[in-house]
């Protein structure tokens, strides 16, 4: 058949296509613009495959005419080979392939990320669900560590979700839940039942403001340095707060009793720390002890305990390594060597009243209070004659004779207890179980009576003894079994 022209052209078509990698394609309409038609023959058989030149092409039309030979027309197209689009091609292709690879990175980043993050989402939700179940109230700390770790967990998801295309349903969850997390962390907060955050907020605004009030204070009124004995100042004008040293060494059950530090007015720097509880009826001293230092006091340790026959009261003092107390059962002043532990002075205090007769409130047996200061030795009792008002004598600490007496205005029994720094009586009365205030004065260097009011902080409800040491211008207070002490500080005087 005379068509099989049209076979060896779709052969020549074929290997066209393959020299120039373009696409032929075989329509039955012709086109818009037809070129010159050319007729094909039947070419001659050889003993190898028919041999064309290849041509591009763009379509081809067949026909038979009226003579049976088949005629096809073909359009070819611009032969120019399109260099440039190919180059634009590949620069598109190898961008693509770059901005592929980072974001395959930062996906496994963020696949890694999740995965650390989910498992701080489970160790939150049981923190959370604890919390829930149990009555404890954390602390704010908690919630704000809580929060922290909420808030981290959220930027890195709203990262990871504004840096993947389309949606992601694992991040979304992990939102979702985090958002949750938020909202019952707040609520725990909110919903605290012993409002302990809103206390604690409370007590460190107060605290701060404490600070602020201290810093101004210390900065404008730093205390003024006076040396041992010294008597350079306008008396007192505030107190520490107490520094509770210790429970005393013969335990809880005796209350009542006395402590303090030697004074030497030749030798103040030395210590002699001295004990003396009284037994457990509140009236009979019978054993004391003395402590060489500090340390040893605190420690309990090289101790040298001594035993009196007998001393009555709270109101014993040391002075000048000799213990000065009521001997029992009398009005007697008893002075006691502390290097030998033998009476070596006892002389009556004239008029005393004895027998528990005008003690001090709240504390029985102290008829008789002694009392040392930078020129020496005191007692502080009352008379008949007196009508229970405080009556000072000043004595000779090696005799025990009176000196010098001062009557008061001041009813004994209604305070608590006294000291004297510088020939000025200090007296003090409870205020409540836990206060204690400095309200009256007597100077027997004016005769003078005078009121005053210094709050003193205590431990226990009753003060059952006051002894000052002018070598540290510290008072050593017994409370209820526990020694104390307080820190002085003095007025200068305005010159």
């Amino acid at each position: 058949m005379k068509c099989a022209n049209l076979a060896v052209l779709l052969v020549f078509l074929h290997n066209a296509i393959a020299q120039n990698t373009t696409s032929a394609i075989l329509e039955n309409a012709p086109t818009a613009f037809p070129l010159p038609t050319e007729s094909l023959t039947e070419p001659q058989v050889t003993s190898s495959k028919p041999q064309f030149m290849a041509e591009p092409f763009a379509n081809v039309t067949g026909s038979l005419n009226d003579k049976g030979v088949c005629q096809c027309s073909v359009y070819l197209p611009d032969t120019t080979f399109p260099v440039q689009k190919v180059e634009m091609l590949q620069i598109t292709a190898y961008t693509l392939s770059e901005k592929f690879d980072r974001e395959l990175s930062k996906v496994s980043q963020y696949t890694a990320a999740i995965e650390i993050y989910e498992q701080k989402i489970r160790n939150l939700t049981i923190k959370v669900e604890h919390m829930e179940k149990t009555s404890v109230s954390y602390t704010e700390l908690d919630f704000q560590l809580l929060k922290l770790e909420i808030t981290e967990m959220e930027r890195l998801v709203t990262q990871l979700k504004s840096t993947l295309v389309g949606s992601n349903e694992i991040v979304e969850q992990l939102y979702v839940e985090i958002r949750n997390l938020t909202l019952i962390v707040n609520d725990l907060e909110s919903l605290d039942k012993n409002n302990i955050l809103a206390i604690r907020r409370e007590i460190v605004a107060l605290q701060n403001r404490l600070k602020e009030c201290e810093t101004s204070r210390n900065q404008t009124n730093t205390p003024t340095y006076f040396p041992p004995g010294s008597c350079g100042h306008g008396g007192i004008v505030n107190i520490s707060q107490p520094y509770v040293v210790q429970l005393n060494w013969r335990g809880f059950p005796f209350k009542y009793g006395a402590w303090g530090r030697d004074f030497f007015p030749q030798t103040p720097q030395n210590d002699l720390y001295w004990v003396a509880p009284l037994n457990t009826d509140g009236r009979l001293l019978e054993y004391y002890r003395l402590y060489n230092s500090y340390d040893d006091l605190l420690l309990f340790k090289n101790a040298r305990e001594k035993r009196i026959v007998y001393g009555e009261g709270s109101g014993t003092a040391v002075y000048n390594n000799s213990m000065y107390y009521n001997i029992y059962n009398s009005r007697d002043m008893g002075k006691l060597d502390l290097n030998t532990n033998t009476l070596t002075v006892r002389k009556t205090l004239p008029d005393a009243a004895m027998g528990n007769r005008f003690s001090y409130a709240g504390v029985g047996w102290q008829d008789i209070d002694f009392a040392v200061d930078e020129s020496g030795l005191w007692v502080i009792y009352s008379t008949e004659d007196s009508t229970g008002n405080i009556v000072i004598s000043k004595l000779n600490e090696t005799t025990l004779d009176v000196l010098h007496t001062w009557k008061t205005k001041q009813y004994k029994p209604s305070v608590s207890n006294a000291f004297i720094i510088c020939g000025v009586l200090y007296a003090t009365r409870p205020v409540n179980t836990r206060k204690e205030e400095i309200f009256y004065t007597f100077n027997t260097n004016t005769e003078q009576e005078g009121k005053i009011s210094i709050i003193m902080d205590k431990m226990l409800e009753t003060i059952q003894s006051i002894n000052y040491n002018p070598s540290d211008h510290t008072l050593y207070v017994y409370n209820d079994g526990y020694q104390v002490k307080y820190n002085l500080i003095f007025q200068p005087v305005l010159h």
